[in-house]
């Protein structure tokens, strides 16, 4: 299985973002990321459903809507419509986990769970029947520009190894201060998905970054097949 590289559009130019989307398809990238932030569970606000349906109308390539927000089981069905391929909502946000992942299939979207640094990978044990992704935390949400935890890459090999007899079913991603230099070992440690923001999207030639990222990661990557 290819690695997938995911621009994540929290460090896109905002006054321009349907532009800004287009631009990342273009260039060759699988997926897009779109963080939705509400000022609850993380500082910032960002985008809303309105927005994810903009996106949609402008690229053919799948959205994974990353819903860093509480109650985020309130929101879901707004997002389905909206567009969204992948929802992912953060276990810290949910008290009742396997419930939210489970709407969300029965809305048909793929069910994504997202690990903030501080929570550990035990939580996936009794989800991979309701999970698509694991979304692992480079950071603590919140911010753009980030440095990556080193820390991050240990839970990735935990979770690549927790999931390994489902490997083809439930996507492996990392998120949050990713780039070129760092693409090799979170590849070999279980990545599938790359989420590159700020580094990215200061790349002169987006379409050059999208395949350093992938050459770097593909190049790195376990010998044993993953899909």
């Amino acid at each position: 299985m290819a690695v997938r590289i995911a621009p994540s559009l929290l460090s896109a130019d905002f006054g321009r973002l349907g532009e800004e989307a287009q631009r990342a398809e273009e260039a060759g990238a699988d997926w897009l990321h779109v963080d939705v932030m509400d000022g609850h569970f993380v500082p910032e606000i960002t985008f809303g459903a309105r927005m994810v349906e903009a996106i949609r109308r402008r690229v053919k390539i799948p959205l994974d809507v990353h819903l860093m927000v509480a109650q985020p089981q309130d929101h879901l069905a707004r997002f389905a419509e909206a567009g969204a391929d992948y929802l992912t909502v953060h276990v810290e946000a949910c008290v009742h986990i396997h419930r939210v992942l489970c709407q969300i299939r029965t809305l048909g979207v793929k069910a994504g769970i997202a690990l903030c640094p501080g929570t550990g990978v035990a939580v996936l044990e009794h989800l991979q029947d309701v999970l698509d992704l694991v979304l692992v935390m480079g950071v603590n949400p919140g911010y753009g520009g980030q440095q990556f935890l080193s820390s991050a890459l240990k839970k990735l090999r935990q979770a690549e190894q927790l999931l390994r007899e489902r490997r083809n079913e439930i996507l492996l991603s990392v998120d949050g201060g990713v780039t070129e230099e760092l693409a090799g070992n979170l590849c070999r440690a279980g990545a599938q998905v790359l989420v590159a923001g700020s580094w990215l999207f200061r790349q002169p030639d987006l379409r050059r970054g999208i395949a350093a990222l992938r050459l770097a990661g593909e190049a790195s990557r376990p010998d044993e097949p993953r899909g």
